[in-house]
């Protein structure tokens, strides 16, 4: 049975349907009527408040990531959709699905560079998979429908929707969307099963490469358990480690920026590359450079939900639009081909710049905390952040992640990702141990959403890696104009005060031994925390230090 109602309350009686149950933005008037519809959905769908917009979309590209379930953000016109543009960049890059609502002008003032007005098809139009304004309020259930679609199929992405304020003020008797719609996911042709496997059986030295996120378990199983019986070795692409268990004996690396010379020496040298849900990005490829383009010497199976991905930039011997997931459990055969010495080399290697890492010089070695943290979260339900700095390397490849855990890393490179994307993961999963690595350069980029965590009862545990410098690009500005400093050094506030204003705990870690202790401090802090751990700028990298850089040693 119909009823009137606004275009606001039709846009959340729609996600409602939908399957939306929060959503993460900054309040603006342009957008009213959809705040006033959602006073009475708590529990149903619930609005984040935030204080950035930012920090908002960072949160709903995590959201997407973590769950595989569009992330919604909402914001207002303007100022607001365009800080809100990183964490669409954010989105895309990672090939997650997000839904980002935006208030809009009135429509009868369009094009006259009204207040805030902003054309978002012109904005947005090369950063997400579909940009689109409703200007016909019964329009609002055909174009959610739509948007949570081609947010979640093919290579899932962001949508972004303008919604004028006249839109959502009129009133309509269109019923919202009767659920989302049931899209199976496209399966692999027996045929194309059979010549990948012809291929990896004729293979010398075969390489399987894991991308993409969230994996089901099942198939997640399917795919160590054919990898350990045909002895292939594994990797990840750029920071999706998460989803192969690395405690496998298969388990070899990932392939991302900074990535070691044993996982370079595997992509290069490997005839045959089974490549599930991985876009072969430039920084998989070390810049296009370990694959030869658009024919690389390598053998590649390219097996892709998206088939504008198949073919992009390298050609494959085989390309196969499918599911990767769907093709891993399709992968009931093993095959055989004496590779266990090239794996076992590989895995050593993965091992080796792990459990080799010399001592870091300076107040705190992060080789150490590491290690502690290992140690001490082994088995436990836990979902590591981080933005975008050389202190990335600790949670990314200083962790062995095992079935479950999570970690939660931008292809963008965007840095102040980490704690909105942590923000969001304790909200989603509120029993998870959350924490966010975070550099002292990055934490400035959204630190406001420690206020955020607060408000919303998400008890994260911020790890601060402060060395008084922005590391990546001070590592790079010592490479290639020796001891010729200019804007990179930081003079920062202090973190843990700046913590506790917000009521965290907060804690300044200036020795390596005092670290255990303060962690479990942060660990029975109800109300989350923040360590501020003091780093020397010479151990920039766990293997080099600044001053190697700077002599090119």
């Amino acid at each position: 049975m119909s009823m009137a109602r606004n275009g606001g309350q039709l846009v959340v009686d729609c996600l409602v349907a939908l399957g939306a149950r929060r959503a993460f933005g900054v309040p603006g008037e342009s957008y009213l009527a959809v705040l006033d519809a959602m006073h009475d959905t708590g529990g149903k769908l619930d609005f984040v408040n935030c204080r950035q917009e930012g920090g908002a979309a960072f949160m709903a590209a995590a959201h997407g990531k973590l769950t595989g379930e569009p992330g919604i953000c909402m914001v207002t016109r303007g100022p607001g959709a365009t800080n809100a543009s990183i964490g669409v960049h954010t989105a895309m890059q990672d090939s997650v699905p997000m839904i980002l609502l935006v208030g809009q002008i009135g429509t009868e003032m369009r094009e006259r560079e009204a207040f805030q007005e902003v054309n978002y098809r012109a904005v947005f139009g090369t950063m997400a998979k579909w940009v689109t304004e409703i200007d016909d309020v019964s329009r609002v259930p055909e174009i959610l429908s739509r948007a949570w679609t081609t947010a979640t199929t093919g290579r899932p992405g962001p949508v972004v929707i303008a919604l004028p304020e006249d839109m959502l003020m009129a009133e309509t008797e269109a019923a919202p969307v009767d659920g989302p719609v049931p899209v199976f996911l496209p399966e692999p042709a027996p045929a194309a099963v059979a010549e990948a496997m012809g291929l990896l059986v004729r293979a010398e030295r075969p390489l399987i490469v894991i991308g993409g996120a969230p994996w089901d378990r099942d198939a997640q199983d399917a795919l160590k358990h054919f990898a350990e019986a045909s002895d292939i070795p594994v990797i990840s692409s750029f920071r999706y480690q998460d989803q192969f268990d690395n405690g496998s004996d298969c388990f070899c690396g990932d392939a991302g920026v900074g990535m070691s010379a044993a996982t370079k020496a595997l992509l290069g040298q490997a005839d045959v590359i089974l490549a599930l849900g991985t876009r072969f990005g430039e920084n998989m490829t070390d810049g296009y450079t370990l694959l030869q383009v658009p024919d690389p010497v390598q053998k590649i199976v390219h097996v892709m939900a998206s088939d504008r991905e198949i073919g992009k930039v390298y050609r494959p011997a085989l390309g196969i639009h499918a599911c990767p997931q769907r093709f891993a459990l399709a992968l009931g055969e093993t095959v055989q081909g004496g590779w266990a010495d090239w794996r076992r080399k590989a895995r050593e290697a993965y091992l080796g710049f792990i459990d080799n890492a010399p001592a870091q010089p300076g107040p705190v070695d992060m080789v150490a905390v590491c290690t502690h943290l290992r140690e001490r979260l082994e088995g436990q339900d836990l979902v590591l952040t981080n933005g975008a700095g050389n202190f990335t390397v600790w949670p990314t490849r200083f962790f062995r992640f095992r079935p479950g855990m999570r970690l939660l890393g931008p292809q963008s490179g965007a840095m102040g990702y980490g704690l909105p994307a942590a923000v969001a993961a304790k909200i989603e999963r509120p029993d998870a141990t959350v924490i966010c690595f975070a550099g002292d350069g990055d934490i400035q980029m959204t630190m406001q959403e420690l206020a955020t965590a607060r408000q919303a009862g998400a008890a994260v545990i911020v790890i601060v890696v402060n060395n008084g410098t922005y590391g990546t690009i001070r590592a790079h500005q010592e490479r290639e104009f020796p001891t010729r400093v200019s804007g990179t050094e930081l003079v920062n506030p202090d973190f843990a005060a700046l913590a506790q204003s917000c009521g965290l705990h907060g804690e300044l870690v200036s020795e390596t031994a005092g670290f255990d202790a303060a962690f479990e401090r942060a660990l029975a802090s109800p109300t989350g925390a923040l360590l501020e751990l003091i780093v020397d700028k010479e151990a920039l990298t766990p293997y080099r230090t600044l001053s190697q850089i700077r002599s090119g040693s």
